[in-house]
């Protein structure tokens, strides 16, 4: 929104600027479509965006077998999983086109403040596994044109050209696995041995009043421990005569 002024410097008038996705030649195109310029095709001032491109970012690649995961509300036996997104860099291009230079000025004055050079944003992109992304966005580089090399008739564009760098992430699909309370082992002497000579069993642990524990003895049993409740891990070693 931009405040324009009369000779006495009081405000006379407050637009809105309108913003639209595409490309600002063909903007430029519709300004050009009437000659004479009594019913202009479109009005001054006017924001544009593009996406120019995406380019994948290795330096913010995190371990490919890293999950994001969240037990089911419905279930304590399920959960939701998913791996770590694919790091993307997302070029986008903000056009500011404007008559006047002050209008064009009073514009970029209310968007560079907050870049310094990033802005960042966190955003809950998978609302199952209720976690927020934080994504920087850059503003890489500014720039200004004046199209106004043509004869009196042509009408006179001020361009400004904002570039921005969106370091987004890419997610997957959702699964859902079933979660694991109870693992056994069996260790064998050699290659050829057909009898186990050891057992190593492993479950959660977790007394009556809520309190982790490594004594099996004093556990619930771990079908009624739920993923998220403060369990700890129980080990059991059986010998094989």
């Amino acid at each position: 929104m931009i405040t324009r002024k009369d000779v006495n410097n009081v405000d006379a008038m407050t637009m809105k600027v309108p913003i639209s996705y595409g490309p600002n030649q063909k903007f430029l195109a519709k300004l050009q479509q009437d000659q004479k310029l009594s019913e202009p095709a479109m009005t001054l001032p006017r924001m544009s965006f593009e996406l120019l491109g995406m380019i994948y970012n290795g330096d913010r690649k995190l371990t490919r077998h890293q999950m994001n995961t969240k037990p089911l509300a419905i279930t304590d036996d399920s959960f939701s999983t998913q791996f770590v997104a694919a790091p993307y860099d997302l070029e986008f291009q903000l056009n500011i086109m404007v008559k006047y230079s002050e209008d064009g000025n009073k514009i970029v004055e209310q968007i560079v403040p907050f870049f310094k050079p990033d802005w960042t944003a966190s955003v809950q992109i998978i609302d199952n596994l209720d976690f927020t992304v934080d994504i920087p966005i850059v503003l890489q580089s500014i720039a200004t044109e004046d199209t106004y090399d043509g004869d009196f008739n042509e009408r006179r564009v001020l361009i400004w050209t904002l570039n921005f760098t969106m370091k987004a992430q890419y997610f997957g699909p959702l699964q859902t696995k079933k979660i694991i309370k109870f693992s056994e082992v069996n260790l064998f002497g050699s290659m050829n041995a057909n009898t186990a000579f050891e057992v190593v069993k492993t479950q959660p642990g977790l007394t009556a009043n809520g309190t982790p524990t490594t004594d099996i003895t004093q556990t619930i049993p771990y079908a009624n421990i739920n993923a998220d409740d403060p369990w700890d891990f129980i080990v059991t070693i059986e010998d094989i005569v």
